[in-house]
C-alpha cells in the first residue's frame, strides 16, 4: 500500500523530551503521554544541562521543561535551546510566582502551564506548541501582563521585551496580525479571520518577531496586549 508524502507528514507524531529533576514526574508524564495519539516521548532528563544536551542530539519538537531544577534551572536552559534551533518549550512549573513566569517569558518559552493543569489541557498545549502556538494559562497571562506594563512603565530597560517604536516597523497586516496574537488566537484562528493560509499568517509572525526582537509569539501577544491597555 502506497503513502503519499503528504500523508506520511501529517502521521509523524510529535516528539517530545520531559525535562525534570524528579524521575516520579517524568514517570508520571511519560504514563500520561503515551495515551495520547500523535505523542512520542523519545526523551528525559533530570537537569537543565542535559535537557539542552538531550535536545541538541534528539531534536525533540517539543520539550516539557520543570522551571525549578537543580544546577542549570529551566530558564536557563529554555535560554539556551530557543536560541539554538527549531525545538519549542513548554515550560511546567508548580509555582506561578512572577520572576519564573516573567523569567520563562525572557528565555523565549513557547508556553506556561501550572503543573496542577488538566491532563488534557497539557496535552492540547503540547500540540498547540508544536503546531507553532503559544500556550499560557489565564492566571499566568494576567501576572505576565501585569509584570511587563509594570516594569516598561517604570522604564527599566532590562526588563522590557522590545525598544520603544519598533511598532512603527510593522506593516498593517503584520499589526492585525500582532494584534491577534494578543488575543490569544491559534494560527489558524488568525487565518480564518484575516482571510489568509495558514502558512501566510506564520510568515507574517516570523516577521514580527523579527522586527520587534522577540523570540517567541507568546512575548509578541504580551507585548499587543500591554499596548492595547496603555491605549497606545
Amino acid at each position: 500500500m502506497n503513502c503519499k508524502p503528504d500523508d506520511a507528514a501529517a502521521a509523524a507524531p510529535i516528539t517530545v523530551l520531559l525535562a525534570d529533576d524528579h524521575s516520579s514526574v517524568r514517570a508520571g508524564l511519560r504514563l500520561l503521554l503515551e495515551t495520547a495519539a500523535g505523542i512520542e516521548v523519545i526523551g528525559e532528563a533530570a537537569d537543565g544541562q542535559a535537557a539542552v544536551h538531550q535536545v541538541m542530539a534528539l531534536q525533540p519538537d517539543v520539550v516539557l521543561m520543570d522551571a525549578r531544577m537543580p544546577g542549570t534551572d529551566g530558564i536557563v536552559a529554555t535560554r539556551r535551546i530557543v536560541s539554538a534551533g527549531e525545538t519549542q518549550v513548554l515550560m511546567l512549573t508548580t509555582f506561578d510566582l512572577d520572576e519564573v513566569v516573567f523569567g520563562a517569558l525572557r528565555a523565549g518559552a513557547a508556553g506556561f502551564l501550572l503543573k496542577s493543569a488538566e491532563p488534557g489541557d497539557l496535552i492540547t498545549a503540547i500540540r498547540r506548541v508544536a503546531a507553532g502556538d503559544s500556550v499560557v494559562t489565564p492566571e499566568v497571562t494576567r501576572k505576565v501582563l501585569d509584570t511587563f506594563v509594570r516594569d516598561t512603565s517604570a522604564q527599566q530597560p532590562d526588563q522590557t521585551l522590545t525598544p520603544e517604536g519598533d511598532l512603527a516597523e510593522l506593516t498593517p497586516r503584520e499589526r492585525e496580525v500582532l494584534t491577534a496574537l494578543g488575543r490569544g488566537l491559534s494560527n489558524a484562528q488568525i487565518a480564518a479571520e484575516l482571510f489568509i493560509t495558514e502558512a501566510t499568517v506564520k510568515s507574517h509572525v516570523s516577521s514580527v518577531l523579527a522586527k520587534l526582537h522577540l523570540s517567541s509569539r507568546m512575548q509578541a501577544a504580551v507585548l499587543a496586549r500591554s499596548h492595547q491597555q496603555q491605549g497606545r
